[in-house]
């Protein structure tokens, strides 16, 4: 055997490694230059119709799209056997019956969870009525009839003036009406 090493070779000549320079002139002037005119238009029509969309959906947000609140209508309210009473006083009650309607103007649905009735006679509460919750489909319209007793101890003689407030609450909003 032989004592001799043998010679390393290296990897590659020195004559075969790139600079950076080099890598620069690989594509000429002209095609750089068309090259970035092509990136700039094609980035400014991308950005045009990013710029479109925007505003197409901010057109559809505040006009179609736009939460409205519910509207709220007591209809009639009807009295049941009020010609055939002669019974009133104290102890004794009379049923009223309030047609009510939630009409929702949206393009989705309006959940509610409380429906609530009083009717006032001079300043105080003299009847109530609650609705369960529900829900009234898009651009439609729902209709309840709320039967309320009103306590016939505070109520006078003659022509009654009373007044009812009618409260839903759910979402979009809190929606209120007055009769």
């Amino acid at each position: 055997m032989s004592d001799k090493k043998e010679q390393v070779k290296p990897l590659a000549p020195a004559a075969h490694r790139l600079d950076i320079e080099d890598q620069t002139d690989a594509f000429p002037p002209e095609y750089m230059a068309a090259h970035h005119r092509r990136c700039i238009k094609c980035g400014g029509c991308i950005f045009a119709i990013l710029l479109i969309i925007v505003m197409v959906l901010l057109v559809l947000m505040f006009t179609v799209f736009r939460v409205k609140d519910p509207i709220l209508k007591i209809n009639y309210v009807n009295t049941q056997d009020l010609d055939n009473r002669t019974d009133f006083g104290p102890g004794h009650n009379l049923t009223i019956e309030a047609h009510v309607s939630v009409r929702n103007p949206n393009v989705a649905s309006f959940r509610f969870s409380n429906v609530t009735t009083d009717v006032y006679y001079d300043g105080s509460i003299i009847g109530e009525a609650w609705a369960p919750s529900g829900e009234v489909r898009a651009r439609r319209t729902l209709r309840m009839n709320l039967p309320i007793e009103l306590r016939a101890d505070n109520l006078g003689v003659g022509i009654l003036a009373i007044s009812s407030y009618t409260r839903i609450s759910g979402k979009p909003g809190d929606s209120r009406s007055e009769l």
